[in-house]
């Protein structure tokens, strides 16, 4: 599992960074890549990356404001002619059934692949076998949603040594007992698969927020997460403009995670009043309150661990 950020600016796209999107990469879980907004030329960052558009079948908008869907149209017209086939699912807050019917028809856009609009409210939004999603509605001028991926459980390592005890030699069985709750050896043995596994292995969680001002209530929606991305559009010392424009600072953002005890931070939605030069202090700022943070840019690219210490390999 990846998470690849395609943009990272705020309000407008700069020489530096392009308005927002970010990638998460599900090769060996689910075959497939999922996009959180996609502000304009979101489909040419793409094309910098080795991310196939006809992978990405799921696309979540946290909000309506253009730096995170002005690329939609482009890239939902593109993908038809990019290898998507599968149906793709889009989940956004109300109107955005509206805006992308609406482009499609004024442009003549016919797509080649089902297209389906799930206009979300709080709670659990989508679920499969491998995670389940829920949405939080923020705090921005306009409705805005965070959202928290949540990895299911996997299943605890074979204990081969158990097996070996009862005279089961390693050989195909091995994987049949791992697959299915009841298995009969050739000697005519019940192995129940419980009786042989390790402890389960926790799933992964990640959270990415929409635009929002600092607010201690999302704390518990945030906590515990594996990795959680949260917008800096102002550094510490602007604090009442964070507030007027419903943005957060720096210092804010890492005070959320400290707070809600994540493991890893990372800022984007940066303004393009910072320049190069401006970053170290940026990430000073954060870094005072919450050590584990990371300042992101454009193609940044980051393996999520599966088991503390240990990156998973895609």
């Amino acid at each position: 599992m990846k998470i690849i950020f395609l943009g990272t600016g705020a309000g407008i796209p700069s020489k530096e960074r392009n308005v927002t999107s970010i990638a998460l990469h599900m090769a060996q879980e689910l075959n497939s890549t999922w996009l959180f907004d996609c502000g304009e030329g979101t489909q040419h960052q793409i094309l910098c990356t080795s991310i196939k558009p006809g992978k990405i079948n799921k696309v979540f908008i946290t909000h309506l404001h253009g730096d995170h869907i002005f690329g939609l149209p482009g890239f939902l017209s593109s993908r038809s002619f990019q290898g998507g086939k599968d149906e793709l699912q889009l989940f956004g807050p109300p109107g955005i059934k509206q805006y992308i019917e609406t482009s499609l028809q004024l442009s003549e856009s016919h797509l080649t692949y089902p297209l389906t609009i799930v206009e979300i409210e709080e709670g659990k939004i989508y679920e499969d076998a491998n995670v389940t999603v829920f949405a939080k509605k923020l705090e921005h001028g306009i409705p805005s949603y965070g959202f928290r991926i949540e990895e299911k459980d996997k299943l605890g390592e074979l204990q081969v040594d158990k097996l070996m005890e009862i005279g089961i030699p390693p050989g195909p069985i091995y994987q049949k007992i791992k697959n299915n709750d009841v298995t009969i050896a050739p000697d005519g043995q019940e192995l129940h698969r419980h009786q042989f596994l390790g402890p389960n292995k926790p799933g992964r969680v990640i959270t990415i927020l929409g635009d929002t001002r600092f607010n201690k209530a999302f704390q518990s929606f945030i906590r515990n997460s594996d990795l959680l991305v949260h917008e800096a559009t102002f550094s510490e010392e602007q604090v009442l403009l964070a507030k007027n424009y419903y943005h957060s600072t720096t210092a804010q953002a890492a005070q959320t995670a400290k707070d809600a005890g994540v493991k890893k931070l990372i800022l984007t939605h940066i303004s393009s009043r910072f320049q190069k030069e401006d970053y170290p202090r940026l990430l000073d700022e954060a870094k005072a309150i919450f050590p584990n943070t990371e300042i992101a840019s454009d193609f940044l690219m980051l393996d999520i661990p599966l088991i503390k210490g240990v990156d998973e390999i895609d």
